[in-house]
């Protein structure tokens, strides 16, 4: 899909048809995942790929009740590994990099998903002690998605102009 046309496809949807990801669509957002940008390449972040029914629904209690997250067919949750980047960074990979290199895996997996025809939602509203009881880690839990074919059409959030977000100095 061409650049710009992928990003204007890209829309916050919670709710997600009951279809089955093929896997091979999935190995293809976890390349994107796998190629994010990542201070000094370190790759400070954890992905945790989530299909089993119960682990969802842990996941989705633990986002605050948020159940459309149990019914997507797959749930990454994406960690940042806060120590890994400290070691080089000290405080500042600490809490900021590691928080950083996770994001920017999340808005990777986000993009190849809607490139492979899936839709999500980023979720960042969770405990973050009970997602990562769910996950079963001590990694810091950044963003959430739900990946799944959409099965509603998000309707079009309205936009600031160009000139209140981008400062020319």
């Amino acid at each position: 899909m061409e650049f710009q046309t992928l990003i204007k496809e890209r829309h916050s949807t919670r709710k997600f048809k009951s279809q089955e990801i093929p896997e091979e669509t999935l190995q293809e957002i976890f390349k994107a995942i796998n190629s994010a940008p990542s201070a000094g390449n370190i790759q400070a972040v954890q992905v945790f790929a989530a299909k089993k029914p119960e682990l969802k629904k842990q996941i989705a209690s633990a986002c605050f009740g948020q159940n459309f997250i149990a019914q997507a067919p797959v749930v990454l949750v994406f960690c940042a590994n806060l120590k890994e980047s400290e070691r080089l960074y000290k405080e500042r990979g600490k809490t900021l990099y590691a928080i950083q290199d996770a994001s920017i895996a999340a808005t990777f997996a986000w993009l190849a998903a809607v490139n492979e025809g899936l839709s999500s939602v980023w979720v960042g509203a969770f405990n973050d002690e009970e997602l990562q009881n769910a996950i079963g880690s001590e990694l810091q839990p950044v963003a959430v998605l739900p990946l799944g074919f959409a099965d509603e059409k998000p309707r079009k959030t309205p936009r600031k102009s160009l000139k209140e977000i981008i400062k020319e100095i």
